[in-house]
């Protein structure tokens, strides 16, 4: 049975590379939320991004539905930012028979810092399309990180 691979951790923590080497691992679909905001919304989202990124969470939960369905594995790589939102997504896949993993990204403070000089350089440079976060942006976001209980997630990556 295919099942639902949730990746959580902070902005800039290494969830979408570490998404795509799952995929190198094991077919999936990858399904971000980031990347469909930033397709429809890259040049100003402004006052409508939150409601935009709500919508789209709510697609690609349905859409997931219908890959896993099919006998395809999903990964999530949203990020998952509070104990509400990890207890509502599970609740949902619970609720529809799916099997699902957790994998945490358990990112240092120096490792945050340099991927989001990485990840900036890129944005500026047009190397990427990511969002770009200054430096008390990315803090004040790292600051509303709720961090998993041990026992909330099933993998649990450290890197340093």
């Amino acid at each position: 049975m295919a099942k639902a691979i949730l990746i959580c951790g902070k902005i800039c923590s290494g969830k979408t590379h570490y998404a795509k080497s799952l995929l190198q691992k094991s077919p999936a679909v990858l399904l971000s939320t980031d990347e469909i905001t930033l397709a429809l919304f890259w040049e100003n989202p402004g006052a409508e991004h939150d409601a935009a990124v709500e919508k789209t969470q709510k697609y690609l939960f349905q859409k997931s539905l219908e890959i896993l369905g099919g006998g395809i594995d999903i990964i999530l790589d949203w990020g998952f930012w509070t104990a509400q939102e990890r207890a509502e997504t599970s609740a949902f896949y619970r609720a529809h028979g799916i099997p699902f993993e957790w994998h945490y990204l358990d990112t240092s403070e120096e490792t945050l810092r340099q991927n989001l000089r990485t990840r900036n350089h890129a944005v500026a440079s047009g190397q990427a399309q990511f969002y770009y976060f200054e430096d008390t942006l990315a803090e004040r976001f790292w600051g509303m990180f709720e961090p998993p209980g041990e026992g909330e997630m099933d993998v649990w990556v450290t890197s340093s």
